[in-house]
């Protein structure tokens, strides 16, 4: 599975509107036959700062949303309102999504 973890810093005037900008980008990405997951979070310490975490089956999987159409859409609206690069983790680890914690369960 290719895991990427990607820090956005949004300009202030666009932050909470910021899961209805990247809307589309969201919907047509989770659509994607490779994709596994892909899910936004907004950080409680500064609310213009948002990750998005997204998972992939396989490096062919990544390189087709890379190559799609709502990606290089997606790349133009998202430029418009992030107030610096982002940052990213990119890394190929076993398995193929989200496995249960082995340390923490629901009490009865």
């Amino acid at each position: 599975m290719i895991f990427i973890a990607v820090r956005f810093d949004v300009r202030p005037e666009y932050s909470d509107n910021w899961l209805t900008i990247v809307d589309d980008f969201t919907r047509a990405t989770r659509n994607e036959p490779g994709n596994l997951f892909y899910d936004w979070t907004r950080s409680v310490d500064d609310p213009h700062k948002y990750t998005l975490l997204e998972g992939f089956a396989d490096a062919e999987a990544g390189a087709a949303h890379v190559a799609s159409e709502h990606f290089k859409a997606g790349m133009e609206t998202l430029a418009g309102a992030i107030a610096s690069t982002p940052e990213i983790i990119h890394v190929e680890v076993p398995g193929q999504g989200w496995n249960a914690m082995a340390e923490l369960s629901p009490r009865s």
